[in-house]
């Protein structure tokens, strides 16, 4: 009972200076992993069930961050400023991935070729909410911004089915599903958008037509977005698909239709959403850190480190060359890529599959890659940001970045979420 009087205790004193934390260098992540790590530390999380409890808030909290990114990504825009976040999504992304399996087979000798494939998958997706003080400070142009946002917003969903393959290729053959690996990844990656996608749509429509015929109102629409995005999970899962993908893709189909007119899926990205993501945090910090920080190999250790210094800035640096990005655009989205709930996630969700001894290397890489990423972006990304905003201002309106104009803090959220 001690335990939980202090976890709201916290979570109110938090909430109260929130918006001050939010502009120094400590992010919410941050606070959250720390706090769980603590109340681990003291004994004051029971053994019991809570691991179960991880991976139930980890499953809900995919599913309903996977629906509502790619429902709030704005697709006209993205179309209108498409080089930059396409670029990083369909070159950066799918070359870090090969650049980690270059850097694991380098620092991970010992590992199964397949293995440092999986973590290099796991490793390849970002999280901009470790940091919001980047994609949130509008003293830096419009553009910028929302190439970080969309990037962030969709390669969870992209690298997914990269996931599932490489856990497929790293499973045992004994513990193969009917079929093989192949056959039931397959279906995993197929069935979840033939699932998804087309009642996502169909959703969107069904929504319009019932907000302009007054046979619904704002109040319930929240209550149904989320009904949706657990119904097409459950619905993939029902006939063998992948739930997750699923979500994702039902959010893109039905962002498309309900854009600028369903407030609730960008309100509750901005409260109930920001709520999820703090419980995943710190039952993280809670469960799993803890143990995983006592497993931290040196040679996990330059694998993170090189992952966050290495590979993903060079991925992106190369994507991004013969595009109008300036150098230090470059460097900047090279470096702000953090490693968050996905990573971790997407290592939940796999390691089930994986040899005993295999899984845990592989789970305690994945959220030791996390925390260490949440302290090394979260100290830097409100003085990244302001650096990076005077910089901007010192090239000159005449440079690409600067050819958008700086809206204000709602208009940007507005247009963003």
């Amino acid at each position: 009972m001690t335990g939980y009087l202090m976890i709201t205790a916290f979570l109110v004193m938090f909430c109260m200076v929130a918006n001050r934390l939010s502009r120094s260098v400590l992010t919410a992540p941050m606070v959250f992993l720390g706090f769980g790590t603590v109340l681990a530390m003291l004994g004051m999380v029971p053994e019991e069930g809570s691991e179960e409890v991880l991976h139930t808030v980890a499953e809900i909290a995919l599913v309903v961050l996977l629906f509502l990114d790619a429902a709030q990504i704005d697709q006209r825009a993205l179309l209108q400023r498409r080089v930059w976040p396409f670029r990083m999504l369909l070159i950066g992304l799918p070359l870090g991935f090969l650049l980690g399996i270059a850097l694991g087979w380098l620092v991970l000798p010992g590992w199964p070729l397949a293995a440092v494939a999986l973590v290099a998958a796991i490793l390849a997706p970002t999280d901009a909410a470790l940091g919001q003080a980047v994609v949130s400070n509008t003293a830096i142009a419009e553009r910028p911004r929302r190439a970080l946002t969309v990037e962030s917003g969709l390669n969870d969903g992209l690298a997914l089915p990269l996931v599932l393959l490489m856990a497929s290729f790293a499973a045992p053959a004994a513990q193969a599903p009917d079929g093989g690996w192949l056959l039931f990844t397959a279906k995993q990656l197929i069935l979840g958008p033939l699932v998804g996608l087309p009642i996502g749509l169909m959703a969107g429509v069904v929504l319009l037509w019932a907000k302009r015929t007054a046979a619904t109102a704002d109040i319930y629409e929240g209550i149904a977005a989320l009904a949706l995005a657990a119904s097409v999970y459950l619905l993939a899962i029902q006939i063998g698909g992948n739930g997750f993908i699923a979500a994702f893709t039902a959010g893109l189909g039905f962002g498309a239709i309900v854009r600028g007119r369903c407030a609730f899926v960008y309100e509750f990205t901005e409260s109930e959403g920001q709520f999820l993501a703090w419980a995943a945090f710190f039952l993280l910090g809670a469960v799993l850190v803890p143990e995983a920080a006592a497993h931290l190999t040196v040679e996990a250790l330059l694998l993170i480190l090189g992952s966050l210094f290495i590979v993903r800035p060079l991925a992106i640096w190369l994507s991004l060359i013969g595009t109008d990005s300036a150098p230090v655009t470059r460097l900047f989205f090279g470096w702000f890529g953090p490693r968050g709930l996905a990573t971790a996630l997407f290592a939940l969700l796999v390691v089930d599959q994986l040899e005993h001894g295999l899984a845990e290397d592989v789970l305690f890489l994945a959220v030791n890659a996390v925390w260490i990423s949440a302290v090394l972006h979260g100290v830097t990304a409100a003085p990244g940001a302001a650096w990076y905003a005077r910089r901007l201002e010192s090239m000159g309106e005449d440079k690409p970045e600067m050819q958008e104009t700086r809206p204000s803090a709602e208009t940007f959220k507005t247009r963003l979420t």
